[in-house]
């Protein structure tokens, strides 16, 4: 799907700027890892997504792992951390987000938090999807980060793949996800493109 035809076309026509159309230029996608603790399977649901985002040709994804930055936790330091600079650096070259979210005690991990709150402008104006797995899907984790981007101006879109810890993992540690997810995943990663394409052609004004 090219980045302005059929699902995004249908809701925001053809942009341009200025009278001209806006050249069809990939969009870049992070695939955020949200864990950082060892023995973690975020990495092998992030393949997952990467292996049928790049048949898509729409885009460039790539994972984007929050551990290999070395945040400290916020307001701990003073601040000068390469990895914070490299951070932001690496956020406000992206165009939108896949968050990979794992549930702990109802919520997103303090290592999300902590990186996302390390960013605030280069969040802006930009379109996340969600990823969620956990006992129940991750799903509470998901509502709870929702609140979290729309403070930080991410659109966060509405299709969302919810993976259980039972039914898609073997030994709750190898993922083996069930078909029925890859329809979900299509269309959130549909959506994921129609709206960072449109937050992009605002943040170029």
């Amino acid at each position: 799907m090219a980045p302005w035809s059929g699902y995004a076309k249908k809701i925001f026509g053809n942009p341009t700027k200025g009278g001209r159309q806006l050249t069809n230029e990939k969009l870049n996608i992070g695939i955020v890892l949200g864990s950082t603790r060892q023995g973690r399977v975020s990495p092998q649901v992030g393949e997952w997504v990467k292996g049928i985002a790049d048949k898509r040709g729409d885009a460039n994804y790539e994972i984007v792992d929050i551990a290999y930055f070395q945040l400290p936790f916020l307001g701990t330091t003073d601040g000068t951390e390469p990895g914070i600079a490299a951070w932001n650096e690496k956020l406000a070259n992206l165009d939108g987000f896949v968050f990979i979210v794992q549930e702990y005690n109802h919520s997103i991990t303090g290592a999300l938090k902590n990186a996302i709150d390390f960013a605030r402008e280069a969040w802006n104006n930009k379109a996340a999807g969600i990823v969620s797995y956990g006992s129940t899907g991750g799903a509470r984790a998901a509502e709870h980060l929702r609140g979290i981007l729309g403070e930080l101006m991410v659109a966060d879109v509405r299709t969302h793949p919810t993976l259980s810890l039972f039914t898609d993992f073997e030994n709750f540690s190898v993922f083996k996800p069930q078909d029925l997810h890859q329809d979900n995943l299509k269309l959130m990663l549909d959506q994921v493109i129609a709206w960072s394409g449109a937050l992009k052609t605002l943040r170029q004004k």
